[in-house]
Formats: C-alpha cells, sequence, structure tokens
C-alpha cells in the first residue's frame, strides 16, 4: 500500500500568513499585480535570493542582541504550548487556502485519483515530535511515497532539523520524495523583527513565543547532504505582497525544494 504522510514539527506545523494581501510577481524590476482571489498567481523561482535595501542591510547588521540563553531554553520547552495555543486562537478564518499546493508540486496530483488499493480502514493519524518520536512506532519502514514538510522545519530548532530529517528517512522508500516549502532568507517576515527577538543567525522568537527560522538555499542543500538525500530541486520563490488598503507592497521571499531518499544510500 503507498503511503502519502503530513509530517508536523513539534505537534503541530506552522505558518504566519498575511490575511488581506494580493499575489503579484517581481522579476526584473517589474511588478504585475493579480487578484488575491486568482487561482494561479504569478511567481518568480530561480536560484537567487532577494538582495537587501541598503537600510534593509544596515538593520540587520546592527541588530546582534540575542535573546538570553535561559529565555531560549524556556522557549524550547514551552514550544509545543506555544504553538497549541496559537492554533487555539486561531482555529477559524485564520489560513486562507491559495490552492498553490498541486500547482507547484505535480507529485500531488495523482493523489487525487484514489489508488486501487486505498482503504480508509487502514488509513492512521496520528501527531508526533518529528524531533523525537519515532515514526516507526506508526508507520512501517522504507513504505512512503511523499512526505510533505510545508512551513514545518521552520518552526523547529535549527540543532533539531537534521533529527526530524533523519526520523522522516527511515520511513520513506529508497527513492520516496520530500517536498518543501518553508521562509526563505530576507523574507519580509524576517525584516520585521525589531532588536530583542533574534536567537541566532537567521532564527527569531515571536511576541506569542512561537519561533521561525529563514532558510537559505546553501543552509537547506547542507543539511539535506548530511541527512543522506539527494536534491531535485532548491529554488526561492520570489513574490511581493500588496495591501490596498493601506497602501502597502511587501517582498515575500519562500525556498521551495524536493529532495529524495537516495537509493544508493537505502541498499547499505
Amino acid at each position: 500500500m503507498n503511503y502519502d504522510v503530513e509530517a508536523n514539527g513539534s505537534s503541530t506545523s506552522q505558518m504566519h500568513a498575511a490575511e488581506g494581501m494580493d499575489s503579484c510577481s517581481q522579476g526584473n524590476n517589474t511588478i504585475t499585480a493579480t487578484s488575491s482571489k486568482s487561482e494561479i498567481p504569478l511567481h518568480v523561482t530561480g536560484n537567487r535570493g532577494r538582495i537587501l535595501t541598503p537600510a534593509e542591510a544596515e538593520k540587520l547588521m546592527k541588530d546582534q542582541s540575542f535573546v538570553s540563553d535561559y529565555k531560549q531554553k524556556k522557549l524550547e520547552r514551552e514550544a509545543q504550548r506555544n504553538w497549541d495555543l496559537f492554533y487555539k486562537r486561531n482555529s477559524i478564518n485564520f489560513f486562507k487556502d491559495r490552492h498553490w499546493t498541486t500547482r507547484e508540486f505535480e507529485e500531488l496530483k495523482s493523489s487525487r485519483d484514489e489508488n486501487r488499493l486505498y482503504n480508509t480502514e487502514r488509513c492512521k493519524a496520528f501527531q508526533c515530535d518529528l524531533t523525537k518520536d519515532n515514526l516507526l512506532e506508526n508507520v512501517p519502514a522504507d513504505s512512503v511515497d511523499v512526505v510533505m514538510l510545508i512551513f514545518v522545519l521552520s518552526s523547529i530548532h535549527p540543532e533539531k532539523m537534521q533529527l526530524a530529517l533523519e526520523n522522516i528517512y527511515k520511513i520513506l522508500k529508497p527513492g520516496g520524495c520530500i517536498l518543501f516549502r518553508d521562509y526563505g532568507l530576507y523574507d519580509h517576515a524576517m525584516l520585521r523583527f525589531k532588536s530583542g527577538h533574534k536567537l541566532g543567525p537567521n532564527f527569531y522568537v515571536r511576541q506569542d513565543g512561537t519561533r521561525s527560522f529563514f532558510f537559505s538555499d546553501d543552509y537547506v542543500a547542507q543539511l539535506l547532504a548530511s541527512s543522506g538525500y539527494e536534491v531535485l530541486m532548491n529554488d526561492y520563490v520570489s513574490r511581493v505582497t500588496v495591501n490596498k488598503k493601506e497602501d502597502l507592497c511587501v517582498p515575500r521571499v519562500f525556498l521551495q525544494c524536493k529532495f529524495k531518499k537516495s537509493k544508493k544510500i537505502a541498499e547499505h
């Protein structure tokens, strides 16, 4: 039987979404606005990250004040609780379905047609912490075709990201893939943090205690290589969100990747 698994960091996955925004594309200094209701919002992908303005670069350079070790340990202990509270507060009408996952990841289109072996009695939903709970207790080894990590790793402490990927590696079939999308380096959300919210390089804490990491393509490539994966795609997705009511137009940067379990490594 084929499995599709959507994995969550800590007890839940995360995405702080901007509401009331329209989608735009940005490329070659041209911005084309589209309706927020468009089913196919434009975007630009590529291996080039966002270039900071001088003011943005100066702001990041000056922000070298890190949260104390005591508070960082406290945030790690309370990570699951903080995310549970976040979802309790924002359980209704907070996240808008942009219908982009099947557009961006062709692997998901085939899942719309039911597999002839599909049986609801054999499906199993469970909650786990990817950084410490053994997935083999719920999923057979080498059995999963696709795992989705959509805004998941950014909520996990950088020191535990590799543990999560190694945990997933155990249940993926040789050649099975992970579909990844998360915050990219210099995304607007990163630049909005004020001094005193920095936990480490590209790692920040919000007012509600939830945390977020911002990925570069090099960082992801090194992380995947050390966890035994083969990179199929590792690109930045650059967008611009527009709030017409407040007359704001801000850059969004995401990192979108596909990587698979190496067949060669799996055989050893």
